[in-house]
């Protein structure tokens, strides 16, 4: 039985990464710009025309993905016989995962005996994408769908997510932080650097500055990947309307941390509405399997 991996647009993967995965199936959030119109996250809108429009004072929100398009997306491969595996944005951040657990109860309705899964990965942006990578790396290994989801599952619990905010004030617009947080962070001119934890962003530090806010970043992977020979890791990097600041952290990665190998990425278009301008993120992971079966992208 074939393996279908799908997933949504929240994993901001990058265009050249995508093509080397014909067989995804990405299945789009939506922006909704201020005059409501109604964008496919990926499709419809980019990255920077978000940027552009949040520095232009405009406020843009997002949806989940609706029951009804997963309920699409899933017959259409379940009908043709195919193991399917949802691979979903963290449920800390979205109720896309909840959407899609409805459309596979309503698909097992109407066609039983369909084989669906549904893995919440409490992961988000490239972060998640890296995940959805070696998901789709394990199936071309050819192992069983059992293996494949201890793999998924491994690197989700696993996955690093360490990124810096221009300013917390978009993320508390759309309930990602509390408004103190964002009310501190503002005054102080504070650059906070932030993780991930049981699916939720989390601001550890409050750095005066970008360049505080930068080694800060890489102070913490430093810490994170103790475990995880990260000088022969592929790293993941993207960032919200400011490659500069890219090619500045891969450099102190380079110099301090012995990293040789990049995927760099945007943040899209919805977890822009979400972050603003001015985010940087890495990713990495801080363990490997024992079972060296599910070793991938190492």
């Amino acid at each position: 039985m074939t393996i279908r991996i799908i997933t949504d647009s929240a994993t901001d993967m990058p265009k050249q990464v995508l093509d080397q995965y014909p067989e995804l199936v990405v299945v789009p959030l939506t922006v909704v710009t201020d005059d409501n119109r109604l964008l496919d996250d990926g499709r419809d809108i980019t990255p920077k025309q978000v940027c552009d429009a949040i520095r232009a004072g405009k406020v843009y929100k997002t949806t989940q993905v609706t029951p009804s398009k997963f309920h699409e997306v899933f017959l259409e491969y379940a009908e043709k016989g195919e193991s399917l595996i949802y691979v979903a944005f963290s449920s800390g951040l979205s109720g896309t995962v909840q959407s899609a657990r409805v459309a596979a109860q309503m698909v097992r309705d109407e066609l039983p005996g369909s084989d669906i899964t549904i893995i919440d990965t409490l992961c988000a942006s490239f972060g998640f994408g890296m995940v959805v990578m070696r998901a789709l790396e394990l199936v071309r290994k050819g192992l069983p769908k059992e293996k494949v989801i201890e793999g998924i599952e491994f690197y989700a619990a696993h996955q690093e997510h360490v990124f810096s905010v221009d300013t917390l004030t978009y993320l508390r617009r759309g309930g990602r932080v509390s408004g103190f947080s964002a009310f501190l962070g503002s005054m102080l001119s504070i650059k906070p650097v932030m993780d991930m934890e049981d699916g939720k962003l989390i601001p550890r530090i409050k750095a005066r500055g970008h360049r505080r806010a930068m080694q800060t970043i890489v102070d913490m992977v430093r810490e994170k990947s103790q475990n995880a020979d990260i000088a022969n890791q592929i790293i993941g990097i993207n960032h919200s309307d400011c490659y500069e600041m890219v090619t500045e952290l891969e450099d102190m990665l380079r110099e301090q941390l012995g990293v040789s190998r990049f995927i760099e990425s945007e943040i899209g278009s919805v977890i822009s509405c979400h972050t603003g301008p001015g985010t940087i993120s890495m990713y990495f992971v801080n363990a490997w399997p024992e079972d060296k079966d599910l070793i991938v992208l190492h």
